[in-house]
């Protein structure tokens, strides 16, 4: 989350009139995060969540609106999506050729932690089992819009710009990697809705329990795996002595909700290498052409190449 469009209290308080949420009394942008515009926003009928989303297709935002929606009537704690007078649950600002669209979410309770502790990482795991149980009979179907394709793409793309900021030797690793995978892919995994951006700024806890998961804008079809290899990088994997205890509590409680099979353990250290390179991958990408914003947050991308080298076995450097 971020802020590109800086809303003004007016701004806000016409938004609120298509809904019946309260009338307006203050709001607050919100800086974590690096891909929409978001804002606490307080009315008399309580908190809430408005987003303006940025660089999304305007085509896609049904299909997270409805997902949202089923997660949440399906016992999973995630925003729900706040329904406007004539039923529709996407709102418009600007002028035509610059209008966006944006949403108004419950808010939930809890807060985000920097770090988590076995106890949290073992209830984030049964979490994230818990939702890819409740997205099973969501009807709608996304492909993953990051997968290996966009990741041929992107890295191809901007290889002489990494080279040029980064040194040769990040733009080798990239190439190198993307052979590597490309020759290692694990087709046939179980699979179906994917969160794909469980990272600490998505979960929010209240004590050792998780009270909610929030930003499902990166939700697609994909493998479950694949989703338990991007949560294993961004929560367990701290580079440190204790990592593969941590590793072992998120599996644990993730596996205490839904058994993996034998294949998907087998594929999960490519899968990590795989998670490891899509967001080096996609922070680079901002790291290099940044969009200006009120408040932005560029998330540093040399903390994946690090987790990318771990994966392969080679010290980092």
């Amino acid at each position: 989350m971020s802020v590109y469009t800086d809303l003004s209290g007016p701004d806000i308080a016409s938004i609120l009139a298509s809904y019946d949420l309260g009338g307006y009394r203050s709001h607050q942008g919100i800086a974590a995060g690096i891909e929409n515009s978001n804002f606490f926003v307080d009315t008399d009928g309580g908190r809430f969540v408005l987003t303006v989303f940025e660089r999304m297709d305007a085509g896609a935002l049904p299909y997270f609106m409805r997902l949202m929606r089923h997660l949440a009537a399906n016992g999973l704690s995630c925003p729900d999506v706040m329904v406007r007078r004539d039923g529709s649950l996407l709102f418009e600002i600007g002028a035509a050729r610059e209008r966006k669209w944006g949403c108004i979410i419950s808010r939930l309770p809890g807060r985000t932690l920097d770090r988590l502790n076995t106890a949290q990482l073992a209830d984030a795991g049964r979490t994230l089992a818990r939702l890819h149980a409740a997205g099973a009979d969501f009807d709608e179907r996304r492909p993953n819009p990051t997968g290996f394709d966009w990741l041929a793409a992107r890295i191809g793309g901007m290889r002489a710009d990494v080279a040029a900021r980064f040194g040769e030797a990040a733009a080798a690793l990239l190439a190198d990697e993307l052979a590597w995978q490309q020759g290692h892919q694990a087709p046939g995994l179980p699979g179906g809705v994917v969160h794909a951006d469980y990272f600490c700024d998505n979960i929010l806890f209240e004590g050792d329990a998780v009270s909610g998961v929030i930003d499902f804008y990166y939700a697609c079809d994909d493998a479950y795996a694949m989703d338990v290899a991007i949560a294993l990088n961004a929560l367990a994997v701290m580079q440190g002595a204790d990592d593969k205890l941590r590793m072992q509590a998120f599996l644990a409680g993730y596996e205490s909700e839904r058994a993996m099979h034998a294949a998907e353990h087998a594929a999960l250290p490519g899968l990590l290498r795989l998670a490891a390179l899509r967001f080096w991958t996609s922070r680079l990408f901002d790291a290099l052409y940044p969009r200006a914003g009120a408040l932005t947050q560029v998330k540093d991308p040399e903390e994946y190449r690090q987790k990318l080298l771990l994966h392969r076995g080679a010290s980092p450097v």
